[in-house]
Order: C-alpha cells, then sequence, then structure tokens
C-alpha cells in the first residue's frame, strides 16, 4: 500500500495532481481543496495516501495532514460511505468542524457537502459519536414540528437556521412554542 508520497506537483487538472517522486515516478492523486489552494506549480508535496483498489483501477487519495487522513478512513468505516463521498466530506469541511458536527449531531453541517444527502450524513454521525465517544440523541437530529415552528420564527427574525437550532436543542423539551421563542431570544440577547 502506499502511505505516503514525497516530491514535485508538476501538474493540476481539476482535483487530481500529477506527483513526481525523486526516482522519477508519476502518481495521479485525488487532492483535497484546501491542499490545492496553497500550491503553487512546481511545488514541492508531502502528503498521506490512501489506495482504492478496484476492479478498473487503483485510486489515490491525497491528504495534507494526518488527522485529515485518520478521518477519511474513519469515514470509510460507515457502511454505505465509499472512498469517494468520504473524500468529498474531507474536502469540503475541515476536519474540526466534522468532529463538532459528529459530537453535537448537526446534521445540517453535513448535508451542505455537494452530493450528501440527508440519510447518509444521519447514518454519519450515528455510527461515528460512539467512535468519537460523543452521547448520541436521535431526538436532536430531529426535531418535531413544534421545534421546526421555533427555528423558523427565529430565522424569520434573522438569526441563521444553525444557530436558531443549537439554541432550541439547549431548552427544555416541556415548553411550549411561545415560551420556547422567548427562552431563546433571551438566551441569544445575552
Amino acid at each position: 500500500m502506499i502511505g505516503k508520497l514525497k516530491g514535485k506537483l508538476t501538474e493540476i487538472n481539476g482535483n487530481i495532481g500529477l506527483i513526481e517522486t525523486p526516482s522519477g515516478v508519476f502518481y495521479n492523486v485525488f487532492l483535497t481543496s484546501s491542499l490545492l489552494a496553497n500550491l503553487r506549480l512546481p511545488s514541492p508535496i508531502e502528503i498521506y495516501t490512501y489506495l482504492q483498489v478496484r476492479e478498473d483501477a487503483l485510486v489515490l487519495f491525497g491528504f495534507k495532514e494526518k488527522q485529515e487522513y485518520d478521518f477519511f478512513k474513519l469515514l470509510l468505516s460507515v457502511d454505505g460511505v465509499g472512498p469517494k463521498t468520504a473524500f468529498s466530506v474531507i474536502s469540503f469541511l475541515k476536519t474540526e468542524d466534522l468532529v463538532s458536527a459528529v459530537k453535537s449531531n448537526q446534521v445540517e453541517v453535513l448535508t451542505q457537502v455537494p452530493g450528501l444527502g440527508r440519510k447518509t450524513a444521519m447514518k454519519i454521525i450515528l455510527e461515528l459519536s460512539g467512535k468519537l465517544k460523543s452521547d448520541f440523541d436521535m431526538t436532536r437530529m430531529v426535531l418535531t414540528e413544534a421545534d421546526k415552528t421555533v427555528v423558523d420564527a427565529l430565522v424569520s427574525l434573522g438569526y441563521k437556521s444553525n444557530e436558531a437550532k443549537r439554541v432550541l436543542l439547549s431548552l427544555p423539551k416541556n415548553l411550549t412554542v411561545e415560551e420556547k421563542i422567548k427562552k431563546a431570544l433571551k438566551k441569544t440577547s445575552k
């Protein structure tokens, strides 16, 4: 398995970089957008790699940091998440944002990733929450109709959807819609 590459990035085509090693071997590697944003051609490069072996191809995925690589492998442990989906998630979101989203059950953060649906995002949170030692709470992922009303009210008052949901989840469940809106406004005005 190819675990790490060190060489010179000589070409970029979309999110695929062509890396020349000191021995003269060239590798096509999928690179994250954060990695590509900081590179100029030709540029020295050292990356962690994951090799996907398929029937018709060998595909390399490259990561700037070990933390990205480790989280990529963690995403692959989720049933139904393949290398391309996991790579899209890693490319689109910072690792610390992913960890935070999983630990706080924020499905909406993961659904921002192009091509990642709500069901897959929920599955990722469900399966990784145990591995990241967080408390999984299905009720925090699925809002009741009353909770949706509270969120809609807060959004109409100028709050961002994520902020409104975060505040709502910190409130007691036994309050009425009106009480939740009042308490949410008090919490956010402090």
